[in-house]
């Protein structure tokens, strides 16, 4: 029964292969790809042949937790014999190239990072590939989930996610962001679920369990996404929408109320929004990041999900992620700060538009206190903007540099340059390159012709090889200043004083960033007594906020502060966001050097976590799981 299922998916995928996918063209060319075109994270060759369009039929089954699936190419032949395909933990199970018999293919040597290339012989003219494989139990990108693990714990939810490098785990791709492609999908699931992709989506369950997709806009292999649970749909505007499990949708949809409000202030910035809706999915808590910006349907975190909409410039944040990252991408995960410091820039902005510069002032500082924090704690050749990932995980570069360094620099060339300028030229830029891949040095180049050389004097100041090629944050950085934060500070400081008690302190109308700065200020002396009184003047561990929850553990850590033990462990073990879980887990094990408290939340908390988080924090614990 099994290879009968999967040859009827094999030839159901043909038949879409020779007759859906030449009606959708890529504007993806392999003259769009640079001459010198490297990725040291891919094995593909794109200068050689590079795929175009994907046709992708898939049996998706809760129970084996594997995906069946054929995925057929469309492709661009430049007379090679081959084409080379990044695979990882992938059953292979058949090859075919123009319809013809099974094709000679052979899986290169595998590499713990990049997995193992997929080498498929072309023949002369050649114009798709077919590839019929299953995905394992390693997949991971593939994040399955018990109704336990949801929200609503009625039924299982199965996430993806791409970013770096791992749709390679799940699909057969030239998996690098510096290639392009168009796609079309075909999904069978479970019907009690609804299956949603980064691209056209449905609003309603099908009884057989069946979607169609398709994604006429090219993108990378990162942005390949799939959600699958038991999720409804709102509609908040007329080009925006949320989907939650059905215990989460209303909260959701007042959270983000203001999406369509934030579309509205981005398209103002920097031109019209390219991607047709703009939605998003909340998922359960184990996914490991705050968002993921797959193109019409943005992957959040539940832990933004606050009540006051205070960390909704996340959403910002993915949105602004339709310009810098989707439309014009990093070429490669060593350009990483092109597509996340452009973001952050450019959610600020958004933020601005719609809350005021006094409250991006507080953005702006809680940012510079990430980034200081973080680039103490990196070598020196981490905290440059252009990085050097080659041989390592490209995760390794997801860190505040890319984000918080690649922001300042681009708000010090609005300094000097002037805002009207420089929006100008941004402007100008995501027009130019859309649907185009970036590198350090192009952008570079092109930033001098069309704006720095205008004025010699000003770009002097700039000391731009400082920002882009040199370490650690440069001495002329913009100034960041908030008068709400300068308040907390002096509150804070009248309290530890003994000048009043904490119930005094006038915390009405506080946002969340003032309670987090709040926190993050608190003496490194703090009585047992002290902590007593501010949680119970402020009911710290109780909070319903997880940024505030994550500040506040890292206290009752360093203090030994009892009475939040239980939280702490309950916060740990269903909340899976990397942000969170990294300087939880330091904490404890600099608490306790041994990593005896820390390894044993860990073993109850793992199996709720993604990859992409246990991948960091094994390392950390020196955790094996086949020692359990």
């Amino acid at each position: 029964m099994r290879y009968t299922n999967i040859a009827l998916l094999f030839i159901v995928g043909l038949l879409i292969a020779s007759c859906g996918s030449k009606e959708t063209k890529t504007e993806m060319k392999q003259a769009d790809i640079p001459k010198d075109w490297s990725d040291p994270h891919s094995y593909a060759k794109p200068l050689e042949a590079a795929v175009k369009h994907l046709n992708w039929i898939a049996q998706v089954s809760f129970k084996t937790k594997k995906i069946k699936a054929s995925a057929t190419w469309d492709i661009e032949n430049n007379n090679a014999d081959s084409i080379v395909f990044d695979t990882r933990n992938l059953d292979i199970h058949k090859v075919l190239v123009d319809g013809a018999d099974e094709a000679d293919y052979y899986l290169g040597d595998n590499d713990p990072v990049l997995g193992q290339p997929l080498v498929i012989k072309l023949p002369e003219g050649a114009e798709w590939v077919a590839i019929n494989y299953s995905t394992s139990k390693d997949a991971e990108a593939l994040q399955w989930l018990n109704a336990q693990q949801t929200h609503d714990k009625n039924n299982p939810f199965l996430f993806t996610q791409s970013q770096a490098i791992l749709a390679r785990t799940w699909i057969p791709c030239q998996d690098s962001p510096g290639i392009r492609f168009t796609y079309e999908a075909e999904v069978k699931s479970r019907p009690e679920l609804l299956t949603l992709m980064s691209a056209e989506n449905p609003v309603k369950k099908n009884a057989d369990g069946i979607y169609k997709f398709k994604m006429t806009e090219p993108i990378p292999s990162y942005l390949m996404a799939m959600a699958i649970g038991d999720v409804e749909f709102q509609k908040i505007g007329e080009q925006t929408g949320v989907y939650a499990e059905p215990g989460m949708i209303e909260a959701s949809a007042n959270e983000f109320a203001n999406m369509d409000s934030m579309l509205v202030a981005a398209e103002k910035l920097y031109g019209k929004y390219r991607w047709g809706r703009y939605d998003v999915i909340v998922l359960p808590p184990s996914f490991p990041f705050g968002g993921m910006e797959n193109p019409r349907l943005t992957f959040s975190t539940p832990t933004i999900i606050a009540g006051d909409r205070s960390l909704t410039s996340l959403i910002a944040h993915e949105l602004a992620h339709s310009w810098s990252g989707n439309l014009v991408t990093n070429a490669n995960w060593n350009d990483f700060w092109l597509n996340e410091g452009f973001t952050v820039y450019f959610e600020r902005r958004i933020m601005e538009e719609l809350y005021g510069k006094d409250y991006v002032n507080m953005l702006r500082e809680l940012g510079m206190q990430d980034l200081k924090k973080e680039v103490a704690d990196l070598p020196a050749r981490d905290t440059w903007l252009k990085l050097d990932l080659d041989g390592r995980n490209p995760d390794d570069g997801m860190t505040s540099v890319a984000y918080e360094k690649g922001a300042f620099f681009l708000e010090k060339i609005e300094e000097l340059y002037g805002r009207k300028k420089f929006d100008k030229f941004l402007n100008t830029y995501f027009e130019k390159f859309a649907f185009e891949t970036m590198t350090t040095e192009k952008f570079v180049s092109y930033l001098d012709s069309s704006l720095l050389s205008s004025d010699t004097a000003l770009k002097a100041k700039l000391r731009l090889n400082d920002w882009i090629y040199g370490p650690g944050i440069p001495d002329n950085a913009p100034e960041v200043t908030s008068e709400r934060f300068q308040r907390v500070e002096s509150a804070l400081k009248a309290w530890s004083d003994g000048a009043f008690e904490a119930k005094e302190l006038k915390t009405a109308g506080w946002s969340s960033h003032e309670w987090l700065h709040f926190l993050r200020n608190l003496p490194d002396t703090l009585s047992n007594e002290q902590m007593t009184e501010l949680d119970q003047s402020f009911g710290f561990t109780k909070s319903g906020n997880s940024e505030i929850l994550a500040a506040w553990f890292e206290h009752t850590i360093k203090h030994n502060y009892k009475p939040a033990d239980d939280a702490l462990e309950s916060f740990l073990v269903s909340v899976g966001r990397r942000k969170f879980l990294v300087p939880l887990y330091s904490a404890l094990t600099e608490a306790d050097p041994s990593k005896k408290r820390a390894t044993a939340i860990y073993k109850k908390a793992r199996p709720n976590y993604h990859s992409v988080s246990t991948n960091t924090i094994d390392e950390m614990l020196n955790y094996q799981k086949d020692k359990e």
